[in-house]
């Protein structure tokens, strides 16, 4: 075999070495990528179930407290009705506008009730000169076109978000409210009969356990 000969066969055999080397090299490679890909995929799948889980319990307590809300609501306007109905006032029915426009302006669901029982015995003697407005609102000099646009202006009031009004009713205790719609001067006690009636009417925290109270107060018109 001359050299020239020689020094092919050699470089036959290397190459024929590599090649066969890439062959074992190459599986363990693949099945390094596949495994690995496996174990990324299982990594994924773990982080979306578990974002899926946060978001579901959130989902979960969102409706918890919505169900919440609205049961309360249910037997606040329940209550309200109530009372009106034990005393043949023409503001029965009225209880779920009540309690949704207490809640939209975040005050005690008795006190709109409970001013209008004061100011009008629930809607019986409402003011002479102007229509719909069972709550003395205005000194009795304003009238609405609905008792449902009447509670939406009270409650707005006292809830301090008309800005014409906020500084008598923002941030306010019930007392406070009570005095400035209707100071003390004008009428001594005002405050403490309508607090007596808000109590009459229900409690401030009502719950399922809590029964419908049927006291009766006498009232007298403002």
């Amino acid at each position: 075999m001359g050299l020239a000969e020689h020094n092919r066969f050699n470089m036959q055999k290397k190459n024929l070495i590599c090649f066969a080397q890439s062959l074992v090299f190459l599986p363990v490679v693949t099945m390094s990528v596949i495994f690995g890909g496996i174990h990324n995929t299982e990594i994924f799948q773990n982080v979306l179930v578990r974002k899926q889980n946060i978001e579901a319990s959130r989902t979960l307590a969102l409706n918890q407290a919505m169900d919440v809300k609205a049961e309360t609501l249910k037997m606040q306007a329940q209550a309200i009705d109530a009372y009106f109905a034990e005393r043949d006032m023409p503001l029965k029915g009225l209880g779920t506008k009540m309690a949704i426009e207490a809640q939209n302006n975040e005050i005690d669901w008795r006190l709109l009730p409970a001013i209008a029982v004061r100011e009008s015995t629930g809607g019986k003697n409402t003011c002479g000169k102007v229509k719909h407005n069972p709550f003395g609102w205005g000194s009795c000099k304003i009238g609405f076109d609905s008792l449902e646009e009447v509670i939406e202006t009270v409650a707005k009031n006292l809830g301090g978000n008309n800005l014409n009004t906020a500084k008598h009713y923002d941030n306010k205790t019930i007392k406070q409210i009570l005095r400035a719609y209707n100071p003390p001067y004008v009428v001594l006690h005002y405050a403490e009969q309508v607090m007596a009636i808000m109590n009459a009417i229900g409690e401030e925290d009502i719950t399922q356990d809590t029964p419908t109270s049927s006291s009766d107060l006498s009232v007298q018109k403002g």
